[in-house]
């Protein structure tokens, strides 16, 4: 039994002995009325109290619980202290809840709650932005009426739920995304989102590099082989034949070896530590080394002119800085036709900066290319950059050079109107002559 009906037992055995102390005293009748009038009274009393109770069930608050008397007051309390506790267990749980929304806003996948009819009942701004929903719109519609691909509507269909589907441009701009759906109750679901474009981009870089490396190196490997097989078949060789057949075998081997160096470089460049030891690179020198390289590539095919008006050098790293000043000057001897201009140029500029820069007169390169041009094996024309001896790596080398040495690569160039690469360094890779 608990307090209150004990009380109330209690104030009921109390008014039923005073009622018969009354009639025992006076005449039965009025006994009989003073037992009447105490129970009403006793009744009225309850009234009053469940009256309150009433008032404060339509709007329940602690702070509002009436103030009560005798076994309601007891009442009272023990409401107060449970609406007081469960006030501060909601409190907790919209706390709790206000942080798993943040959480999953925060995430940098995309999370959509479905309810068992696949409509929408939450998304965090990645889901949006990958599934091109609209906050304000789009809650409570399904899924399937706003993305309209076919393959996710298989994938929903089929309730897979091992396996995640990919997912090509939902949203605007090239996107792939990797999507799987994920039960986490007898009804709901959670559809994940994850943008592996970057991914994709270097799994699909990472096949072209194999395939470019195997095809580049196949072919000169066909050609020598193929002259070997003639040589060998052939009972007898003269010197003619060999004449002929040597100055292609060797051009192909050189080939090669070309490829081969310019792949050990670009691995040897990206496996180094990103904190190199810096010296100081003389560019004087630097620049009187790659003026007699140009000339005898160029072998008097060529101008070759060098423009200078800054008198600093460089910290970093001379070996890999060469090699990429190189390839801009050797690219830019073989794409310029004979009787054209190659101006090598070392120049001051504004907030301290300093430029290498190679132009020349040749072919030029069409403006829908630059962004491409330091891809591995990226080549505007396969036949044209073969037949000048290119390996399609130079400027690959060039790019991963300057972003050790933080440098920019800045390439302006048209079709038939030339081309200038210029190389961009910050006044803290600068410094004063030695002499």
């Amino acid at each position: 039994m608990n307090d209150f009906a004990r009380r109330s037992l209690l104030w009921l055995l109390a008014i039923s002995a005073i009622a018969l102390g009354v009639s025992i005293a006076m005449t039965p009748p009025m006994g009989l009325l003073a037992l009447s009038a105490l129970l009403l009274l006793w009744l009225g009393f309850h009234l009053y109290h469940i009256t309150l109770l009433l008032r404060w069930l339509n709007r329940p608050a602690p702070g509002r619980i009436p103030e009560g008397y005798g076994a309601w007051h007891h009442v009272f309390m023990s409401l107060y202290r449970r609406a007081r506790k469960q006030k501060q267990s909601k409190r907790k749980l919209a706390s709790i809840l206000d942080r798993f929304i943040n959480a999953g806003e925060a995430m940098p996948d995309g999370v959509v709650v479905l309810d068992e009819y696949d409509r929408i009942e939450w998304v965090n701004p990645v889901g949006v932005q990958h599934f091109g929903l609209d906050l304000q719109t789009d809650v409570g519609c399904q899924i399937l009426n706003l993305v309209r691909q076919p393959s996710f509507h298989t994938y929903m269909a089929a309730q897979s739920y091992s396996q995640p589907l990919i997912l090509h441009s939902i949203a605007p701009g090239e996107c792939v995304l990797s999507i799987q759906l994920v039960p986490f109750d007898t009804t709901r679901k959670l559809l994940l989102s994850r943008d592996i474009t970057q991914m994709e981009r270097v799994q699909t870089v990472h096949r072209d590099f194999v395939a470019n490396v195997s095809h580049e190196l196949r072919t000169p490997l066909t050609v020598v082989g193929g002259f070997l097989e003639t040589l060998s078949d052939m009972p007898e060789v003269d010197d003619a034949t060999l004449r002929q057949f040597l100055p292609m075998m060797l051009e192909q081997s050189r080939r090669m070896q070309s490829l081969v160096e310019d792949l050990l470089t670009l691995s040897r460049i990206e496996n180094s530590p990103r904190s190199m030891q810096l010296e100081t690179v003389d560019m004087d020198r630097m620049l009187d080394t790659l003026m007699v390289e140009a000339e005898g590539l160029s072998q008097g095919r060529h101008r070759i002119v060098l423009e200078k008006s800054c008198t600093n050098w460089l910290w970093g790293n001379q070996q890999e800085l060469h090699s990429a000043f190189g390839n801009l000057v050797s690219n830019a001897i073989r794409y310029t036709p004979e009787g054209g201009s190659v101006t090598l140029g070392w120049h001051a500029q504004d907030e301290g900066r300093a430029v290498f820069s190679v132009s020349d007169t040749g072919i030029g390169i069409p403006r829908e290319h630059l962004p491409r041009l330091t891809e591995r094996f990226y080549r505007v024309d396969r036949g044209r950059s073969r037949g000048n001896g290119g390996t399609g790596l130079g400027l690959a080398i060039v790019k991963h050079v300057l972003v050790r040495h933080h440098a920019r690569l800045d390439v302006q160039s048209e079709a038939e109107q030339g081309s200038c690469f210029s190389v961009i360094f910050n006044a803290e890779q600068l410094t004063a002559a030695e002499h």
